[in-house]
């Protein structure tokens, strides 16, 4: 057994002491781990800081890595969010007595120890921490080079608040962010129950194809706008401009405007100017092109830039002929995330969020808050697009499976 495999193998042994937790206990943990992050905020943006010397500001994943302040605060009030919410484990979903005398129950039970593997995001860290917990699970964590300092910081962070209440630390191990312990990872059948990447499409791909360990997909995000024939022109481009500039980098942001044609020309003209606020660069198809011409960060779109998350304030602009070529390319380019439709016409907007496939659709709203904390879901592990087990914001209800529990009194088949 390799070092790393004995780490794990603890951590799965050790998994066992949440579910004798009394709730409050875990609630208190989770607290005290939130308000540490605080009061250990000038060590951690420092550790930080480091991390993001070594990458360039032009990269997409900067962002996403960057630690301050105000995300320190928006991570602690996250976490004191999940400690309000009701245990996901335990709970009864079914209960009857059988023609044999029988009582069955099936109940929701921990999935036993969840894996993540993911991209920068050292939020991560503190976010599936604290999920992990309050749903009673143990979790491995493996992070990228670019947020190792950043990760260690936070670990220890919750290592001690651990040893605090008298748990073991390995109950949240972080693996080395070496590629070659990925493998060991993936192999660890016996004492990982779960896998979940989180990060980009590349990284979700290689995992779904090598991992041994049943994966949970948490999907990249190519999102649409559609701005249809009877939308509201300024609504229109007030949520686009949202959807794309408020914070480019991550997955719910808006990487391809869709607008019907016979409102194309007021549209790009008015939205034009506010995009030039903020330099983004936009690539449209022949009929943007020319509505477009003057914008000075304009370029002709290839058949892959429709295709492209982009996670910089860079978009892609298709001019269709109605709502049905709209949801056609939608069908085709998008990653079943989140989808947007802007209309007046009630009817054309039930028919999208009921054909469209995406893990989130939305009418007249930003596609931007696709997302575990502005779901009221407390925090999130990723944004699920598949189809099985979880969907969308991926969150504590999920962590848990069931577990059938019969009693009887000698009944023997």
């Amino acid at each position: 057994m390799t070092p790393i495999q004995h780490k794990i193998k603890q951590t799965d042994s050790v998994a066992i002491q949440l579910q004798q937790l009394k709730g409050t206990v875990i609630n208190a943990i989770i607290k005290t781990f939130a308000d540490e992050l605080l009061n250990n905020a000038t060590s951690i943006i420092k550790a930080n800081q480091k991390d993001v010397a070594k990458m360039e500001p032009a990269n997409p994943l900067y962002d996403r890595l960057l630690l301050n302040p105000e995300r320190l605060q928006s991570i602690s009030n996250s976490l004191k969010k999940v400690t309000k919410l009701a245990d996901p484990s335990g709970k009864i979903l079914e209960q009857k007595k059988l023609p044999n005398g029988i009582r069955l129950q099936k109940i929701t039970t921990p999935l036993g120890v969840v894996a993540a593997i993911f991209e920068s995001r050292p939020n991560v860290v503190a976010d599936i921490a604290a999920l992990c917990l309050k749903s009673r699970n143990a979790c491995v964590l493996k992070g990228s080079r670019d947020a190792d300092n950043t990760n260690k910081a936070i670990v220890k962070i919750i290592h001690t608040v651990l040893q605090q209440h008298q748990l073991p630390k390995e109950l949240v191990l972080l693996l080395p962010p070496q590629r070659e312990v990925v493998n060991e990872l993936f192999t660890a059948t016996k004492y990982i129950d779960v896998i979940i990447p989180r990060g980009s499409n590349s990284l979700i791909q290689f995992v779904r194809k090598n991992s041994l360990v049943p994966v949970i997909e948490t999907g990249a995000g190519v999102c649409h706008v559609y701005v249809h024939k009877q939308a509201d022109v300024q609504m229109a481009v007030d949520i686009v401009f949202n959807a794309k500039t408020s914070r480019p980098s991550v997955c719910n942001a808006m990487d391809t405007v869709i607008v019907d044609e016979t409102i194309a020309k007021i549209f790009l003209s008015t939205l034009a100017p506010v995009f030039q606020q903020k330099n983004v660069i936009v690539y449209a198809d022949a009929k943007g092109y020319n509505l477009l011409k003057g914008y000075p960060y304009l370029f002709k779109a290839g058949k892959e830039d429709f295709y492209r998350e982009f996670l910089s304030l860079t978009c892609a602009v298709k001019v269709v002929k109605n709502e049905k070529e709209a949801m056609q390319h939608i069908a085709e380019h998008g990653t079943k995330h989140s989808e947007a439709i802007i209309t007046k016409n009630k009817k054309v907007a039930e028919q999208f969020l009921q054909l469209v496939d995406a893990a989130s659709v939305y009418h007249n709203a930003s596609t931007r808050f696709t997302d575990g904390e502005e779901f009221g879901l407390g925090a999130e592990v990723g944004i699920a697009t598949q189809k099985l087990h979880a969907r969308g914001p991926f969150a504590l209800e999920k962590l848990v499976t069931e577990k059938w529990v019969l009693r009887g009194n000698g009944q023997v088949r």
